[in-house]
């Protein structure tokens, strides 16, 4: 396992998260089942093809979830019992009857359960052979349905790039043979692992990793996606036009000069508007965004939303999609305090159990993690929390916010954004009437922080906004970095 800083391990989980939140934010438009206008922002309505919910994945996330099921185990994917268990799990998806399957993925699904049924073993080796017979009767099946859900495999390997571009291939080809469908996973994979581990987009790092015979062609590929408008990567059901299309869609969206780190939500937007095949374009797109921005970069009102399969007890949602993400790059390891794996997190710190009001909003209750006994509707976390967190104590919503007790800037890379995309979830979940618990672990610093952002949202002066909420938590440590950024 290689030891990521915690600026990498947020855009590890950045790149599922914002799988599926490209993935739900197309899926309402998906080959124009409703119209988006070109002046308004997708919203996650639902519908498509598959008559989703608002907020719900589509068969690009949930085949991703397959993979990345397998990643969070540590497994290598090169090996034949980690593509037998991707390919179990690509059918336990397809068995229970999704409502959106690409064309390829289910004939070369369906022959691969009728071989099943019939007493054969060995799923992997079989989804596979079936996978090159419809390429040998299909000679243009370079269909996007392997690049859409290949994200995870990138996650299994950062250590190791001519490994993870093997592991692409090999995962690829289970329903895609053709080469340019690998070729186009290997490119993505790469340029998520540059990503996540430096902090940049470049979707060429991989040409390099390419048969030599087509590294030319493909170099003429992303010249285009680099120039070319793009709303002519259109139709973009081919591998090379949805790749060429999540690249134009971020490379062709200008990074802000103040919050950089929206570049991630504007560039969905820009995917999504490219229309065709809306929802796989911006969860390719969505990939390699969050690879690059983080987790944290991700609003919480998309957060909150996106769902999906697995929905073995509840539907998967983004709290899942971060525990996954960060398993897999940790060899399926939790850290010490037991996160992400156990459902109440233990902190040695000392901290107040009583709740504090805030000083602006007495709807608003400052705490931390031995908070208990607050009666709050809902509770906004800005630390490592479990499923069954004690200090939820009976709340039926939780919104996770990304935040490090740091003045280290390499720590907290998007914190004007989070700090203000946090105060903006607790001005939201009072918007529809519900009290709420804002909380770190000992109430020093995130918690009276947080608080003086959501002073500000309400249109207190940030001086005045300081002293009376330093006045009112005694525990506030009133200086480092996190208190003077906000407001």
């Amino acid at each position: 396992m290689i030891t990521l800083t915690p600026a990498q391990v947020d855009r590890a989980a950045g790149v599922l998260l914002a799988t599926a939140a490209g993935d739900a934010l197309g899926v309402p438009y998906e080959f124009g089942s409703a119209h988006l206008p070109a002046a308004e922002s997708p919203q996650m309505l639902g519908g498509g093809l598959g008559n989703f919910a608002p907020g719900e994945w589509s068969d690009d996330t949930s085949m991703a979830m397959a993979i990345a099921e397998v990643a969070a185990t540590g497994a290598d994917l090169t090996t034949d019992d980690a593509l037998d268990t991707i390919a179990g799990n690509f059918l336990r998806w397809f068995d229970g009857n999704p409502p959106d399957v690409g064309n390829q993925t289910r004939a070369v699904l369906g022959a691969t359960r009728r071989r099943l049924r019939a007493g054969e073993e060995g799923v992997g080796r079989i989804m596979r052979e079936e996978s090159y017979v419809f390429a040998a009767d299909h000679p243009r099946s370079a269909g996007n349905g392997a690049l859409m859900r290949t994200a995870p495999v990138a996650l299994a390997h950062l250590h190791d790039r001519a490994h993870l571009a093997e592991a692409a291939r090999l995962v690829a080809s289970l329903t895609h043979a053709d080469a340019l469908a690998g070729d186009s996973c290997v490119l993505w994979c790469e340029a998520i692992r540059h990503a996540v581990l430096d902090g940049v987009i470049d979707i060429r790092a991989g040409l390099d990793l390419l048969p030599t015979n087509r590294v030319e062609q493909w170099a003429r590929w992303l010249d285009d996606a680099s120039s070319k408008s793009p709303k002519s990567f259109t139709p973009n059901g081919f591998t090379v036009t949805a790749l060429q299309a999540a690249a134009a869609a971020i490379t062709q969206t200008e990074t802000p000069d103040d919050l950089a780190c929206r570049h991630l939500q504007l560039a969905l937007e820009a995917a999504v508007h490219i229309g065709d095949d809306t929802d796989t374009v911006a969860a390719i797109a969505g990939g390699l965004l969050g690879g690059r921005w983080g987790a944290s970069a991700v609003p919480w009102r998309w957060r909150r939303a996106v769902h999906g399969w697995p929905a073995d007890e509840r539907p998967s949602d983004a709290t899942d999609l971060i525990r996954i993400a960060t398993l897999a790059v940790r060899d399926g390891a939790p850290y010490g305090n037991g996160w992400p794996l156990t459902d109440d997190v233990t902190y040695s710190e000392d901290a107040f159990t009583d709740v504090v009001p805030h000083p602006f909003d007495d709807g608003v209750l400052l705490g931390t993690h031995a908070t208990v006994a607050h009666h709050a509707d809902a509770v906004v976390s800005m630390c490592r929390v479990g499923r069954r967190q004690r200090c939820f104590d009976g709340a039926t919503e939780v919104i996770e916010s990304r935040l490090l007790d740091s003045d280290d800037p390499a720590d907290n890379p998007n914190l004007r954004f989070v700090l203000a995309d946090t105060a903006d979830a607790v001005r939201g979940l009072r918007a529809e009437g519900k009290t709420v618990l804002l909380h770190c672990v000992a109430g020093q610093q995130r918690t009276p922080s947080v608080a003086v952002e959501y002073a500000a949202l309400l249109g207190q002066p940030v001086d005045a906004a300081r002293a009376a909420i330093a006045a009112a938590l005694p525990s506030a440590r009133g200086h480092g970095l996190l208190w003077t950024s906000a407001g």
